[in-house]
């Protein structure tokens, strides 16, 4: 079903005349527009696509607006968007290398379009232009930005932009609604003047007004995600067990898998509760945080937490031993046992999963060899309903950028290949969801 704006046509919408424009978004005001809270698109992956015409030098301030809503925005001209606006300038805007050519043999060494198209979570184009439109509407993949937009499962937005008498002609409408049945979210075009001197709708919609369009959609989409309502409790990182005051045990992991498991939560409109140990990341927003550093604190919050959760995913690497007795003052050299007596410390994990009302549980496993075993081992011993294992050594899991797990529970298994741990997050999340579902329906 195509994507319908929820916002109110008393208040920040214009009315437009019944016969200007009958397939477009309406206008925002400008007060309307600055108003509104573009929070949504905060560590959203946007895919900005840059077709030719005159409108292209807006696209910069697009991708600047994104930026500051604290998106992570990538670029992919046209070859005609290019001679109006170089790459080297939304390189600049973005931070990012900007891709213009699907016959780039260095970024197509490992296939560069399919992954950046699994990386884009929204595609947006602004300007598309009438060529451009016409390719998405007959399934074109002749450049690429086009078969970026066939190869991503990504929803599709467009924001054309044009002579008035192109965007009137049949053909024109015609291809806008194929592209509407489809779903992709057509915004604008305004009415007003245009560069050639002549006036009517063709004008691209303001890039302030499709930020705040975009914004809307994550704030919809999330609403009716696949967690919608559903209380999600995860913790993650480290543990550090204190020797003294200065010296601690502890170990390598970074919470990166963890924080990107309550963003896709999020992302899926679950309300997230995150246990961290000690890291320096930046809370996913919308996600309520409790800091922790023991095992033994980590423990206290989630227990108290798990008993409104639905869900309870344990990415955290807890510390399995503390030091028997943590000394007041620094050890000095000397003075030092020549042994360090350890306890053992609470299996959070295993407590949770054991709970009489307890919440659908999810482990992580880091192995360094036998893992389908030693995790399938894991997810009878403890109860859980998922366990998602990985092989951990140099350069694998632990303190890296990216990842692959192994996914087991009873009757099932799947593979996730290695990926950006955030894509990895949002494949994970989207299994969970369907194992919760049926275990919730009694499938």
């Amino acid at each position: 079903m195509a994507w319908k704006p929820s916002i109110d046509l008393r208040g920040p919408l214009r009315q437009r005349r019944a016969n200007a424009n009958p397939v477009s978004l309406h206008h925002f005001l400008p007060s309307a527009v600055a108003d509104m809270d573009l929070q949504g698109l905060q560590h959203r992956r946007i895919l900005l696509g840059v077709s030719g015409g005159i409108a292209a030098y807006k696209a910069c301030e697009l991708t600047r607006r994104l930026r500051e809503a604290g998106a992570e925005v990538r670029v992919a001209l046209t070859a005609n968007a290019a001679r109006f606006v170089t790459p080297l300038t939304f390189q600049a805007l973005s931070g990012q290398p900007v891709r213009a050519d699907l016959w780039d043999e260095a970024a197509e060494m490992g296939m560069g379009h399919l992954e950046l198209a699994r990386w884009a979570q929204r595609i947006v184009i602004a300007p598309a232009s009438a060529d451009v439109i016409a390719k998405l509407a007959h399934g074109f993949a002749d450049d690429l930005l086009t078969t970026l937009c066939l190869a991503s499962e990504a929803p599709l937005a467009i924001a054309p932009a044009m002579n008035h008498r192109m965007w009137r002609h049949p053909a024109t409408q015609a291809n806008i609604a194929t592209l509407r049945t489809r779903g992709v979210a057509i915004l604008g075009p305004e009415d007003g003047p245009l560069a050639e001197g002549e006036s009517g709708p063709g004008r691209l919609m303001e890039p302030q007004a499709i930020a705040a369009v975009l914004a809307q959609q994550e704030s919809t989409a999330r609403a009716n995600g696949r967690l919608g309502g559903v209380r999600v409790l995860i913790d993650a990182g480290p543990t550090y067990e204190d020797i003294d005051p200065v010296r601690f045990l502890g170990n390598r992991s970074s919470g990166r898998m963890g924080f990107a498991m309550a963003q896709a939560a999020l992302d899926a409109g679950a309300q997230v509760t995150l246990v961290a140990g000690p890291v320096h990341l930046s809370t996913p927003p919308g996600a309520a945080r409790i800091d922790v550093r023991s095992a033994r604190e980590m423990r206290e919050a989630v227990v108290a937490a798990a008993v409104e959760a639905d869900i309870f995913i344990a990415t955290a690497a807890v510390a399995d031993w503390r030091p028997q007795q943590a000394s007041a003052h620094k050890l000095k050299k000397g003075q030092a046992a020549d042994t360090l007596s350890l306890i053992e410390n609470p299996d959070i994990l295993a407590e949770v999963a054991a709970r009489a009302n307890r919440p659908f549980v999810v482990g992580f496993a880091a192995e360094t060899k036998d893992l389908e075993r030693n995790a399938r081992e894991k997810l009878a011993r403890k109860k859980l309903d998922v366990i998602a294992a990985n092989e951990v050594g140099a350069d694998r899991g632990i303190d890296t950028d990216d990842n692959a797990l192994h996914l087991y529970w009873n009757g099932g298994q799947q593979m996730l290949a290695r990926a950006p741990k955030p894509q990895l997050a949002s494949a994970l999340i989207d299994r969970i969801a369907t194992l919760y579902a049926s275990r919730r329906d009694g499938r």
